[in-house]
């Protein structure tokens, strides 16, 4: 009997993520840069293969093109508007040359040649409204991402040409609202230009939507707020995405496997109903994949999906310490440490390169001890002890991967609290933690800028302490 319960639920198991992976979903995907008329755009057509790469990459049927004539933009957008016809999930997605002109928004073809409104209206520009209205009109859930608020490179000809009326043509695109169901996405706020980026590269816009909005579990509204966060930083405040939205339930485009388990009936359109707290084994997995984070969205999507879960609590203290920064101690042990640190992920490959044989893994294990972090001296770093690296990062503020890098072995060496062990001394007893006895150590090595032992002594117990309490409140 037990086992064909077990039979069963895995049965159940994989419907239920044969569903949720069943939705269809269809994507317009173009990038237009080598215009005739006007300058070109080096990087739409480099930022529209990745945008389609990466939403094939999540089930996405993607209808694609670069640098698109007016007949080859409408013969794209017919095979668009008739597969997502009735779809689950419809995705629009421009870059290139867009212009504003009484305030309806116009994408541009490369073979544009604009020299008044009227060319304007009578078809040489796609009708952004009507193009949307026409392909998505039906689908459940319509998404709409906009990178094409460079600036207008008519406008001067359309103006010249309207002497005889008034004509409103803007720089940048036009406000927008969204149907119900529909999410809309501009690179940037109405009436203002976005930057295209480095020739060869991604724009910032684009690139922050392919770093977040398919990001496992993470919801899209709360993508977008990292996407916004992202350029805004990337762009140093001077381009801040805006948009606007009426979703009426969280949309996921990589939904997380513990997520779909959990809500075992999603909706065909890909939106999740808001699940409720529980003690089932898969909140727990999904709280113990984002409590170690550093990143607001991942625990904020955490919250949607279990707004009343059994660590709520927890999720909002994590998220509080996050938005205060680290504490006095820990930006005391952090004085001096290279600002990349804070950055740069570590991986498997960045641990190769530090190059630690056992004797130098044995000390990373005896130094994270020392500081709070207990794990066993072994010498071979096993799952216990990425944990306890996982814990240690966390606790720094640096990226918790588990594994090091050069800039992250540094650190850790300059928070000694115990001499480094040597093949001499490897079959010694582990050194004693910091926060019990910091003034027995024998030998404890000057930590760098550091003239008083007393002080070193002094700053290793508060490291030990506060690393020991931050490692204890997320440990698995």
């Amino acid at each position: 009997m037990r086992y064909l319960t077990l039979l069963a639920s895995l049965m159940c198991m994989a419907l239920s993520v044969s569903a949720a992976k069943a939705d269809r979903r269809v994507a317009f995907v173009v990038g237009n840069g080598s215009y005739k008329n006007v300058a070109q755009l080096p990087n739409p057509p480099i930022d529209a293969k990745a945008m389609a790469s990466t939403l094939r990459n999540v089930g996405f049927e993607v209808i694609e093109g670069s640098n698109l004539s007016r007949d080859q933009m409408t013969e794209k957008l017919l095979d668009f508007g008739r597969k997502a016809q009735g779809s689950d999930i419809a995705l629009f997605y421009y870059a290139g040359h867009g212009i504003a002109v009484s305030g309806t928004n116009y994408l541009l073809p490369v073979d544009a040649d604009i020299k008044s409104e009227m060319d304007v209206k009578l078809g040489a520009a796609i009708n952004i409204d009507l193009t949307l209205e026409q392909t998505m009109g039906d689908a459940k859930v319509k998404l709409v991402f906009l990178d094409a608020c460079r600036d207008n490179p008519f406008a001067a000809k359309i103006k010249s040409n309207s002497a005889t009326r008034s004509v409103n043509v803007q720089s940048g695109l036009a406000e927008m609202k969204s149907g119900e169901g529909t999410l809309i996405a501009f690179a940037t706020g109405p009436g203002q230009t976005a930057l295209d980026g480095q020739e060869g590269n991604n724009s910032p816009f684009t690139r922050a939507l392919i770093d977040n909005i398919t990001k496992p579990g993470v919801e899209i509204q709360q993508a977008m707020t990292s996407v916004r966060a992202q350029v805004n930083e990337e762009t140093r405040k001077g381009q801040l995405p805006w948009g606007h939205t009426n979703l009426t339930g969280s949309v996921y485009l990589n939904q997380a496997p513990t997520t779909q388990v959990a809500n075992a009936a999603p909706t065909a359109s890909g939106m999740v109903p808001a699940a409720t707290g529980g003690s089932d084994g898969v909140e727990l997995e999904y709280w113990r994949s984002v409590k170690e984070s550093n990143k607001p969205e991942e625990l904020n999507a955490y919250l949607t999906a279990y707004p009343n879960g059994q660590f709520k609590a927890l999720a909002l203290a994590r998220l509080a310490a996050i938005k205060s920064g680290p504490s006095t101690a820990t930006r005391t042990l952090n004085a001096g440490v290279d600002p990349a640190t804070f950055t740069d992920e570590a991986t498997q490959v960045t641990e190769d390169q530090i190059g630690l044989d056992k004797t130098k893994r044995r000390d990373v294990q005896r130094r994270l001890t020392a500081l709070g972090f207990d794990t066993k001296q072994s010498g071979a770093f096993d799952d216990e002890t990425r944990s306890v690296l996982k814990r240690w990062q966390t606790a720094r503020g640096y990226p918790s991967s588990g594994y090091l890098n050069k800039l992250q072995h540094k650190a850790l060496l300059s928070e000694i609290v115990a001499a480094p062990a040597t093949a001499s001394d490897t079959s010694q007893k582990p050194a004693r933690r910091a926060a019990s006895a910091p003034a027995q150590s024998s030998a404890p090595a000057p930590a760098p800028q550091r003239s008083n032992p007393g002080d070193a002594a002094g700053a290793a117990f508060v490291g030990g302490v506060v690393g020991g309490m931050m490692g204890g409140m997320f440990r698995r």
